[in-house]
Parts: structure tokens; sequence; C-alpha cells
């Protein structure tokens, strides 16, 4: 058995493997300069309220001062928390990323005036602006964005009053928080030797991975049966907030809250139900992916505590991270050279704090301050998991750099909607590269059956919530009754839609929309599945060696917000208001199935 090491402190690290977090800055007491010069240009931004609408040359050395404070505060941000979270023991940086939220609010708290200030002045005015001043071209977009959405600002009182009514909506989603995360409780369950083990939010989806299925079936009755007896408060509390979203659309003068939700990406509704609409379409495959997994488990009834189980063994892989990076390269090679050379760089340039110490952050992310390169925090282990990580952290990298480079500050940033799309598609090349290259039988049935997970948890789960939001969205824009029976009801009938008669749909699954939090942030869920099928299409588009699609992708890549995100994908051959790309997503899925379909059979 391997030895299990000791977790190290930061300092006993090898520095060869930590992020150069002094490329933002070389010491602590430069970020102090910086802090200090943030604080006393917060009232020169705040000055200017009043003053916009002067004419063209306020509004540009505004715009100028407000940029330049807004990219040293990104600076001073992202070290404060950087650092704290190389150790989040350390006092130190726990106080210097205190300083940096208060400037954040203080720095809201000063530019508040902006948008409504502008959008008085009006756009007959600020079109003559154009004319008088060549540097008023940068803000075309940023106008254009403005104004498109002018039908749905209020007057300036109007607008106050929905301001203080957001901040009491907004407490919808805090009592739930507060009961999801504080106040609920789940009775613990029995282990194979009468051992008690604890169930909680962290440790149920490990537990509903666990190979002994009593285990699973007493986590998932424990886990439903506090959530059952609290389902009329939970149910109110959903109804409440659909009926904010209601109200909100209706003042705003959206034909619905759906419609609101995705005018701020401009997002045409169609694309929303259109994904509904082709993952119905295509629903026998996941009926097949359910039939598959009874088959695997070997089971005689597949019930819904089943659905996480491990169908194969474990592989062991060992992949130390210099390995790991190797095999990434070379995974992502249909991408160019031009990528690659750049992606070589961030791996070995310090970019990535690669290894687990006391007191540092959990999990993975990619984050950064224009004007340096991004950074990402893992916690790395020998293991495949953590190899796709990689890949899928330094593809956020890496859409960050090319927007960096290639934007201006104003645009360099890129929307939720498409934010997974690069990530996603580095796993995608990687998972083909690493299948084409195993003759393995299991480690083949491993890298399919990951690979199939990614499909069943974020193109038909994610789309399965997004048409339950739909449904009870609607019947509250007509002031239908929403009570737990209702709810409850409606979500059975879902599941039953969309995982067939394979499977035993227990009666406790019916709860399930009374426990996710991402429902109290409407119509959010729906980016998962678009995005992932998005990040699939230019995947197979760029394996089949299709040039203009990986053009196109590169030029995605250093889009940021220049464009909106339907136009951006559309530059990747891409077209997510079309059903295609979701189509293109599940005939892989059916292809995958076939290859399993076959291993098993072996």
């Amino acid at each position: 058995m391997e030895e299990i090491k000791a977790v190290p402190r930061r300092e006993e690290c090898d520095k060869k493997y930590q992020w150069h977090i002094e490329d933002l800055y070389a010491s602590d007491d430069l970020w102090q300069k910086d802090y200090e010069l943030l604080e006393k240009s917060i009232p020169e931004l705040a000055s200017y309220e009043g003053r916009l609408g002067e004419g063209v040359h306020t509004f540009l050395e505004y715009m100028n001062k407000k940029q330049e404070v807004m990219k040293r505060f990104e600076a001073v941000y992202v070290y404060a928390n950087q650092k704290y979270h190389e150790d989040t023991g350390n006092a130190v940086y726990q106080k210097l990323t205190a300083q940096a939220q208060m400037l954040s609010l203080k720095l809201s708290s000063a530019t508040v005036f902006e948008e409504p200030e502008l959008l008085s002045v009006g756009k007959e005015t600020i079109d003559g602006w154009f004319e008088e001043s060549e540097d008023m071209e940068l803000y075309r977009r940023f106008f254009y964005e403005l104004f498109r959405q002018q039908e749905h600002v209020l007057s300036k009182e109007m607008e106050a009053v929905l301001a203080d009514v957001s901040d009491m909506s907004e407490d919808i989603s805090n009592i739930f928080s507060m009961f999801n995360n504080a106040d609920v409780k789940f009775p613990a369950i029995k282990g194979k030797n009468g051992e008690e083990i604890p169930v909680s939010h962290g440790r149920y989806s490990l537990l509903m991975e666990s190979r002994d299925r009593e285990i699973r079936k007493e986590a998932f009755a424990s886990m439903y049966s506090q959530y059952g007896q609290y389902r009329n408060t939970l149910a109110a509390t959903y109804s409440a907030n659909l009926k904010s979203s209601a109200f909100f659309a209706k003042v705003r003068k959206y034909d619905s809250a759906l419609a609101m939700a995705l005018d701020g990406g401009e997002i045409p509704v169609s694309v929303y139900t259109q994904l509904i609409d082709t993952v119905h379409e295509n629903m026998s495959l996941m009926h097949r992916y359910v039939g598959l997994r009874k088959k695997a488990l070997g089971v005689e009834e597949l019930h819904m505590y089943d659905l996480y189980a491990p169908m194969v063994d474990e592989v062991t892989m060992k992949i130390p991270f210099e390995e790991a990076k190797k095999i990434v390269k070379k995974g992502l090679e249909p991408l160019g050279e031009e990528y690659i050379k750049v992606l070589s760089e961030g791996m070995d340039g310090g970019w990535i704090d690669v290894y687990e110490n006391q007191g540092k952050r959990s999990g993975a992310y990619s984050w950064g301050a224009y004007g340096c390169h991004p950074f990402v925090l893992m916690n790395y282990q020998d293991n495949l998991n953590n190899v796709f990580t990689l890949a899928h952290e330094m593809g956020h990298s890496m859409h960050s750099y090319y927007s960096d480079q290639n934007q201006p500050y104003l645009y360099a940033g890129y929307r939720i909607f498409v934010a997974e799309v690069a990530s996603t598609c580095n796993e995608a090349l990687l998972m083909e590269y690493l299948l084409k290259h195993t003759d393995d039988k299991k480690e083949k049935a491993y890298l399919i059956n990951y690979f199939l997970e990614q499909f069943k948890g974020t193109l038909y789960r994610q789309t399965m919530f997004a048409e339950f939001e739909k449904i009870t969205h609607e019947m509250a824009g007509k002031g239908e009754p929403l009570t737990a029976e209702i709810l409850n009801d409606i979500y059975y009938k879902l599941n039953e839609q969309y995982f067939g008669d394979g499977i035993v749909i227990d009666k406790e699954i019916a709860l399930e929309w009374s426990r996710i939090p991402h429902f109290y942030t409407p119509f959010y869920v729906y980016q998962y599945a678009t995005g992932y099928s998005a990040a699939i299409a230019i995947s197979r588009k760029i394996l089949s060696g299709d040039e203009a699609a990986r053009e196109g992708y590169m030029k995605f890549l250093s889009g940021g917000s220049s464009m909106n995100p339907i136009d951006l994908l559309k530059l990747c051959g891409v077209d997510m208001t079309t059903p295609e790309p979701v189509q293109s997503a599940l005939r892989l899925f059916g292809e995958l199935l076939d290859e399993m379909e076959e291993l098993l059979e072996q």
C-alpha cells in the first residue's frame, strides 16, 4: 500500500510548482501603494456625478479614468485573494482580502450614477458625440448595449423603488440558502459494520458514488426525508421566487421572466426552447444509457440512487504532473502550433499553482487580472481526473489570455453563456486523443464512461432542470398555484420522461427540485447544456480537419465580449439559434453508447 504523506506547509513546497504571483505584484508594498492610489481615485470618479452630460470630452475623460481605476482594482483584488488562497490561515492576506472587498463596495457605490445618467443624456445627443470625436468609436458597442435595453429601464424614481424591491426579493434566495446550508440536517446512516456515516451536502455525492448499494439507498432516503418534511415551506419559498421574477418581468415590460433573463446576454428565447425540443427528440439515447447502466451494474431493477454508481472498475493511472502536461499538449495539438506554444508557456512559466499545501483553497479555478497572464489554482493528484482538470482550467486561461491580448479592457471579459466553451472543448479534444491512443479495453471503458457521465449530467440533466424552470415560471406568470404537490408532480413526470421505463422512478426524486440552489438564479442552468453542446460541436469540427472552424475558434477565443455570444460562436461555424450544435453533441453521445455496449459485450 502506498504511503500517505502528510500535507506540507507552503514553504516546504517546491517553488517550481508554485504560480509566479510576483508577475502581478513583486511585493506586498507595491500592492499597498496601488491600494492607496485607488482609495484616492474613488472620490475622483464620484465627482463626475451629474457631469456626464456636459459633453463628449467630459465623458471620455471619465471613462479613461474609470478604466484605469478598474484595471488597477482588478490587480489589487486578484493579488489579495490569490495570496489568501495560497494559505487561508495567513492573517496578513485575510486582512488584504477584506480590504479589497471593501474597496469593491466603495467603487460600486461611487460609479452607480453612470448608467442612468448616460441614459438620461439620450441617444440623439450621444450619436452627436460620435461625430465630434474619433475616440468615441471604442464605445460604439458600449452604447449599443446601453440603449438596446433602454425600453426596459424605467424612470429614475421607479428604478429607485425597484432597487429597494430587488433587495427584498433577494431575501428569498437568502432564506433558501440559510435553510439549505445552515439549518437542514440529515440523519446519519449505518455502514456495513454498523458504523455511523454522517450525511451532508458535501458527502452526499460521494455516498451516491459508493459501490455499496445499500449505502446509496440509505443516503438517498436520508437526504429526501428532510426535504419531504419541509416540502410546504420550500414550495412557498420557491413560489415566492417565481412570483418575484414574474413581477420584475411585467414591470420592465418583458413578455416573460425567461425573456428578461436571456436579454442580458442578447440570447433569443428560441435558443432555450430549441434546446429542450432537441433533447426531447433524442430522449431514446438517454433511455439507452439507462439500459446500459442497468446491465453494467447487474441489477434486476435500476433505481434513482443507482444513477451515479461507477459503471466500470476504477482504472489506476498514475500520472505525475510533468507527464500530465505532455498528455494535455498532445491532446490539444489539433488547435495549432501557436496555441500549443502559448499553452506550453503557461504550463511551464508560472501560471499554475500545482500541489496542495496546508491551508490552501480546495478545488481548481482559473482567474486573473487584465494586463497580466491568467493564473490557475490546482490541488493536483496523480490521476486521470486531474489531467482533465488541467486541460479544463487551461482552457479557461487560454480564453482569458487571448481575449486580454486582443481586446481593450472594456470588452476583454467574456459572457457566462460562452464561459465553459473553451474549457469543455479542451476536455473533448483530450478525450478523443486518449481514446485513440489506448488498446486497453478496461482503460477505454473507463474513459468512455467518464465521457458518458458528462453527457448525462450536463446535457440531459441541466436541460431537465431548464424545462422544470420553464414550466413553473410560465405557471407563475399566469398566476397559477404552485403547491408542493403540484411541483412534485411536475418534477416526477419530467424524470419519467427523461429516464424512461428502464428505471424505477423512486417517489423521493419528486422532491429534488426543492434542493437545487441554481433555481434561485432563474434560467441560469440551461447555459451548462448549451455551452457543452457548443464545445462538443466545435471539437468535432476541429478534429475533422475543418481549418475554417479552427481559425474561427481562435477568433472566438480572442473575442471577449466584443460581440454577442451567439455571433461569437458563429465564428466557429456553430449557430446556437439552430438545433445542429445540440444534435451534433447528441450524435457523439450515440456513438459513445455504441462503443460502450460493444465493450460490455466482450
